[in-house]
């Protein structure tokens, strides 16, 4: 459980990108900009810094979901080379695009659950 409120958890704050602490308020001020602090509870997010991690995370993770069916169809189905270059681009830009967001809610959430003591006073 997270913060002053025992219902938000790590999962249900960075899929609805929200608070890490209360749950509530939104995380973001632009597409991935954290904002300063919290709307609702006034949780100083400055200092939460997910770096290159969620992007490093989804590079691992759409690598090992997209490759396999990539090359099953590459062996199954005699598409063109373009044609193959189409859609596995689309598929990957899309997943990165539809999961950035929340990976990066949830590395400030477990940043916030495990470095809260290293971040100062919130």
């Amino acid at each position: 459980m997270i913060g002053a409120d025992p219902s938000v958890g790590l999962a249900t704050a960075a899929l609805r990108c929200a608070c890490p602490r209360c749950g509530r308020g939104a995380l973001f001020a632009g597409f991935l900009d954290v904002r300063e602090r919290c709307p609702d509870c006034g949780l100083d997010l400055r200092r939460h810094d997910s770096g290159d991690g969620p992007a490093v995370f989804l590079i691992f993770l759409l690598g090992f979901l997209v490759v396999p069916p990539a090359l099953i169809v590459s062996l199954r189905v005699d598409w063109p080379l373009w044609l193959h270059a189409l859609v596995w681009s689309t598929v990957i830009l899309g997943a990165t695009v539809g999961l950035i967001r929340p990976v990066k809610a949830l590395t400030v959430a477990i940043q916030y659950r495990y470095r809260r003591s290293e971040l100062g006073p919130s």
